[in-house]
């Protein structure tokens, strides 16, 4: 089975605007989540998606730049980018990540897809499988594995307004549908804030990749974590960031 990371990217922010083309550590947000998402064993392939809004020719270049397919498509319907990203790319299973999740954990994501394909092995297939329903990672490290078969009837059968927007709301809100699963953590880290989103999420991110040193940029979610023991002040400085529920 062929199994196609799908990076959702676009300029437009209304919290921090150009998020994903600032410049982390001599590289952009976006080509931070690229490497990372790549060097997780298991991917196959990795495909930006983003829109046909003007404004995202500058991601759609950068993600060429890059080295990696792209596909740009309706901007508010985002459950159709992804089924016709997924096609165009010939996938069988598709990993969902979101381009403001610049420390993103591969060996995460590896284990994430060992497990989902672990499911099918053992003739249990799972239709879809994450660490963002129920939350144990910190909010950051967020990535949704499922069918393509799943996301196909999703793309058909979805109709609310929020389930367009956020792709996977059709696969999770409806266990009676499909077979789903959580991937957990113990102990628990979800009261960390890793995603990028507001200038606190930005100088948080920025404080500790310039701790860690870019390189290749692939440290660990443990490196993460020595960084913030070191510097317990640092998790205040986005701790109280509330985020924003669906459908807004």
């Amino acid at each position: 089975m062929k199994t196609v990371a799908i990076v959702q990217a676009r300029v437009g922010s209304t919290r921090l605007p150009g998020k994903i083309l600032r410049d982390l550590g001599g590289r952009t947000v976006l080509s931070h989540v690229l490497d990372r998402v790549r060097a997780a064993a298991g991917v196959d392939e990795t495909v930006v998606a983003t829109t046909t809004a003007p404004g995202d020719a500058a991601v759609a270049a950068e993600a060429g730049r890059c080295g990696v397919r792209v596909f740009r498509g309706d901007e508010a319907d985002v459950l159709s980018r992804y089924a016709l990203a997924a096609a165009g790319a010939g996938a069988d299973v598709v990993v969902r990540v979101t381009s403001d999740c610049p420390l993103l954990d591969p060996a995460l994501l590896a284990a994430m897809l060992g497990a989902f394909h672990a499911s099918h092995a053992a003739r249990r297939p799972l239709d879809y499988l994450s660490n963002t329903v129920v939350r144990t990672f910190p909010r950051g490290l967020d990535a949704e594995i499922f069918t393509r078969a799943a996301l196909d009837r999703a793309a058909r059968e979805a109709t609310a307004p929020h389930e367009r927007e956020h792709v996977t709301p059709f696969l999770y809100q409806h266990p009676d549908r499909f077979a789903i699963d959580q991937y957990a953590r113990v102990p628990d880290l979800s009261a960390h804030r890793w995603t990028l989103d507001t200038p606190e999420d930005w100088e948080l991110i920025r404080r500790v990749v310039e701790d860690l040193g870019t390189g290749e940029g692939r440290f660990s979610t443990d490196a993460v974590l020595d960084v913030l023991r070191r510097h317990p002040d640092w998790v205040a400085l986005n701790a109280g960031i509330e985020q924003k529920p669906l459908g807004r």
